[in-house]
């Protein structure tokens, strides 16, 4: 894998998603920050729908404060963890008023400080309401990095930094979501829909599938 099959790779996936963002509901930076600290192991489908009502009711970490751990858990209890998450979420809005005056910090160490936030979750905070040129690496990106030969690498955090080295300056700031996308509908995990992509010429994947 070269710089120009790399460019070319992103020229078209950016061809093909002209406008990628994330598929969480939301409608705050607070709000973004609880869906994804939600989403770890879940779905964004299964978090939207836990998260439909709760972000009607809650748009502040004061309001979600106030629900309570068995209020939370009313919410947010059709989704995987949600026990240990709901104790985080609260957590983190304990310090959010604290410490921030209820303002999503726009610092990756101060992200990382709050209870549940690691650092893809941090990274898509950046990216997604900051405008930061991260790149949070999930098992869709995971997968499409080491499958194509993009960005391999053996664990998450070698596969970041592989992206943010390869990946051209003018795609960095959308890659994040383009590499998703294709991981989820495209690139999937048991079988690669080789056939209806539209970077498998540039791919290096040797499995190649019809599809």
């Amino acid at each position: 894998m070269n710089a120009t099959k790399r460019f070319e790779i992103f020229q078209r996936l950016k061809e093909h998603i002209p406008e990628p963002t994330t598929e969480l509901k939301y409608n705050n930076t607070f709000q973004l920050l609880i869906a994804v600290l939600l989403s770890a192991q879940a779905t964004d489908v299964g978090v939207n729908k836990a998260t439909k009502a709760l972000f009607k009711k809650c748009k502040t970490p004061k309001c979600m404060l106030n629900l309570g751990e068995d209020g939370l858990r009313e919410y947010i209890k059709t989704i995987g963890l949600y026990n240990t998450k709901g104790k985080n979420i609260l957590k983190t809005c304990q310090i959010l008023i604290e410490e921030y005056n209820s303002i999503i910090p726009e610092d990756r160490e101060a992200l990382e400080s709050l209870p549940g936030v690691g650092r893809k979750t941090a990274n898509v905070v950046l990216n997604t309401a900051f405008g930061h040129p991260t790149i949070a690496v999930d098992t869709h990106i995971f997968r499409v990095s080491n499958r194509t030969k993009i960005a391999p690498g053996k664990n998450v955090v070698e596969v970041e930094k592989k992206l943010m080295k390869f990946v051209p300056e003018e795609f960095k700031l959308d890659a994040h979501h383009w590499l998703i996308l294709h991981g989820r509908y495209t690139c999937i995990a048991r079988k690669p829909r080789c056939g209806s992509c539209v970077i498998e010429d540039l791919c290096e994947f040797k499995q190649k599938t019809e599809i």
